[in-house]
């Protein structure tokens, strides 16, 4: 058995925001950060390249001696989660654990809804996996699902035009489709980690009374329970308390933008994957 840290895996940025959550409820453990900043955005490739994309990261994850590693990326959970836990993890090293955030998310999501209409926000690999239809439907069978691509979100974001002008019509955009499926949504689920940053335009455009959830502090409160429930992964998450990222793309630009998710300064290196 390895022991080592928790690796947390994103397509880009966006698991920063996760990551930035795991740390506050958790924050005596180590974690590396991987970015796949040069693959990225993963929201509009086929299942085949996520899947290998994302494998390919979650080896190398093991090999740093990470027990668990977290996909804080809606696609990539949507896309390849599945096949890698049941395919490859029994292959690789079946001590090893690898989650996602839909699951934690769908469990709970149920309990922010009074009309039993919910919304979800998110990539178009995400929407077309219909994942969160499928395990919501698990949990609260009652609940009515509409969902809405933004292909345009992520690029805003990433681009540093999150607070910009014309973020403002996208946004609308996308929100106008989502509630013209039906008026009774109350709560509109951010199925993506880059979201949080649109939080503030997207309450400008949204009615009164519309609950929204992002997923950083429902994955670190899962990721709680997770490790209390499984000591014989905990045992193996080493804890001095250190934290280091990667990326697959420039590093200076990584450090440049990633400020913006996790909120405070990082130093990054370049992975060649």
């Amino acid at each position: 058995m390895t022991t080592g840290p928790i690796g947390v895996f994103d397509s880009g940025y966006g698991g920063l925001t996760v990551l930035k959550e795991i740390k506050t409820a958790l924050p005596g453990y180590d974690y590396i950060y991987l970015g796949d900043n040069a693959r990225a955005p993963y929201g509009s490739r086929s299942f085949d390249a996520i899947y290998h994309y994302t494998l390919q990261c979650v080896e190398w994850f093991f090999k740093q001696g990470c027990p668990l590693v977290i996909l804080a990326c809606n696609t990539a959970s949507a896309k390849a989660l599945r096949s890698i836990q049941q395919l490859n993890l029994p292959k690789i090293d079946p001590s090893k654990r690898v989650l996602g955030v839909i699951r934690p998310t769908s469990e709970i999501i149920g309990n922010y809804t009074h009309t039993n209409k919910i919304g979800v926000l998110g990539t178009a690999g995400t929407v077309q996996s219909l994942s969160y239809l499928i395990e919501i439907e698990k949990f609260f069978p009652e609940i009515k699902v509409y969902q809405q691509a933004c292909p345009m979100w992520v690029p805003l974001v990433e681009n540093n035009e999150y607070n910009s002008g014309g973020a403002d019509y996208f946004i609308k955009k996308y929100l106008d489709h989502l509630l013209s499926q039906s008026n009774e949504i109350d709560t509109i689920l951010l199925a993506c980690t880059h979201y949080p940053l649109l939080i503030d335009k997207i309450k400008a455009y949204l009615p009164s009374g519309i609950s929204i959830v992002s997923q950083g502090e429902i994955v670190a409160k899962s990721l709680v329970n997770y490790l209390d429930r499984h000591p014989e992964i905990e045992k193996n998450c080493t804890r001095n308390g250190h934290s280091v990222f990667f990326t697959t793309d420039a590093a200076e630009d990584f450090v440049q933008k990633a400020t913006i998710f996790y909120g405070s300064p990082i130093h990054a290196e370049h992975l060649a994957l």
